[in-house]
């Protein structure tokens, strides 16, 4: 037998379940390597290994320059690879380099 409190209960199930299926199915994926033949990656000149970047098409670059240097750059410090502002936070080695770098302000 179905009484108005079975009833208020299922309605309340039912109106809950979108929500509860929406933060589920958005939920946030882990970030993913980017790789150098990314279109995004492609256009900004990005290299895995800094030292492999081309001078003569890219001038602004400066020996020791690297992800873990740049503003954008979000991962901790010695990690292998952090996430990135630049390229929708995919992972990006620390040890790369691409033409939006920006170096962190040196601690006074």
């Amino acid at each position: 037998m179905n009484t108005r409190r079975t009833f208020i209960a299922k309605i309340a199930a039912i109106a809950a379940a979108p929500a509860f299926l929406c933060s589920k199915s958005f939920a946030q994926a882990p970030p993913v390597k980017l790789e150098e033949s990314d279109p995004t990656a492609t256009a900004l000149g990005y290299k895995e290994d800094a030292s492999k970047v081309d001078g003569s098409r890219y001038p602004q670059y400066k020996a020791g320059q690297k992800c873990e240097g740049c503003v954008l750059y979000q991962g901790k410090a010695g990690e292998a690879n952090g996430p990135c502002g630049a390229f929708g936070g995919k992972l990006v080695l620390s040890g790369g380099w691409c033409a939006v770098f920006a170096a962190k302000p040196k601690a006074p």
